[in-house]
């Protein structure tokens, strides 16, 4: 996700496809580090990038300039080797990108109102998709390659989805999702489920994509909120597990299994654990704390971990027992502006 904001430090954050590390910008360059240590494994000073994109633990990036200086144009994808600390292959295109996803295989650019298919390898383009008005980008993706999918908004008036085959260049399915427009898309790992959050922000929709059915409904609340972030847990088996992020300040823990809803109110105490600013500067719209790894332990214990825009990155343990009385459970903390090589200092 990138942050549209400069009162924060971090402009943009993303797993990768296992879970197993992560990528941060700041206004100075960016940093991959390890999702299980803290530790930093690369860490390039050399500008503002608002995309990111890692392919699993290779030395391969995908990475888009902010556009604050003219070799950073955010119209330019540089495809980075962390090897050899040099470019691959430059591509440039006529609009700003506004996300890139990739696995082995493929690799999709989203513009407002384009999307380009390419092979990974030969960095041949596969396909063009022309889409409605795609201001934030948004999309999903499933990098698994025997359910590869990406999802995209397929109206600017209500939350429907077009879900595409990216193995086979087809158009999979429609679906009509929400009343009101897309906030928020997310598919599994597998590309079993797809989940959809409108601007509403009321109800969270799960699909099962391969018949295009609504498999689970849950409700978040009955106020209006925005969704910020949706994850399903990185299983290779069914995902039982969906969280959710929103601006009232909660993070939401969905069962699909058992079809319940497990919602933890962030209280003041828990903000100030988690961001060490005002609540007002927590529940900005711009600040979006971002919530994107959710690793299933079992149906009654998920590792949350979460980067918030303040420059900090927070592991907790969600349980469940056996009277679905939910605890959380701090695990973990440290400052990502301030990693340096060796382990993260956490607090």
């Amino acid at each position: 996700m990138a942050n549209q904001s400069s009162r924060y430090p971090i402009l943009c954050a993303s797993f990768n496809q296992d879970n197993s590390g992560f990528a941060i910008s700041t206004k100075d360059g960016f940093k991959i580090i390890d999702s299980n240590t803290g530790r930093l494994c690369y860490d390039r000073a050399v500008g503002a990038f608002i995309i990111v994109e890692m392919l699993y633990s290779s030395s391969l990036l995908a990475i888009v300039g902010a556009g604050e200086q003219p070799s950073l144009s955010p119209r330019r994808l540089c495809l980075f080797n962390t090897t050899t600390g040099a470019p691959l292959r430059e591509m440039t295109f006529l609009t700003s990108i506004l996300a890139v996803r990739l696995n082995r295989k493929r690799l999709v650019v989203v513009l407002q109102e384009k999307t380009y298919i390419y092979d990974s390898n030969s960095l041949s383009m596969l396909d063009t998709i022309d889409t409605v008005p795609n201001l934030k980008g948004l999309c999903a993706f499933s990098p698994s390659l025997e359910g590869c999918f990406l999802a995209l908004p397929a109206s600017t008036a209500k939350g429907a989805v077009l879900v595409y085959n990216v193995m086979e260049l087809q158009l999979h399915c429609e679906i009509d999702a929400h009343r009101s427009p897309l906030a928020a898309i997310a598919l599994s790992s597998n590309g079993k489920y797809i989940a959809t959050a409108s601007e509403q922000g009321t109800i969270i929709r799960v699909h099962l994509v391969s018949e295009a059915t609504k498999s689970y409904s849950f409700r978040r609340g009955t106020c209006p909120s925005t969704i910020f972030s949706l994850s399903f847990a990185p299983s290779l088996q069914l995902p039982d597990i969906l969280v959710a992020t929103s601006s009232s300040g909660s993070v939401h823990i969905f069962s699909l299994g058992f079809e319940t809803n497990q919602r933890t109110k962030m209280s003041g105490s828990f903000l100030g654990s988690i961001l060490p600013y005002s609540v007002n500067d927590a529940l900005d719209p711009a600040h979006h704390h971002v919530l994107h790894n959710a690793v299933s332990a079992g149906v009654r214990r998920a590792i949350i971990s979460l980067i918030a825009y303040n420059g900090y990155f927070q592991e907790y343990t969600f349980t469940l027992n056996s009277q679905n009385e939910s605890t959380w459970s701090l695990e973990r903390e440290f400052n990502l502006v301030a990693v340096i090589s060796g382990n993260a200092e956490t607090s």
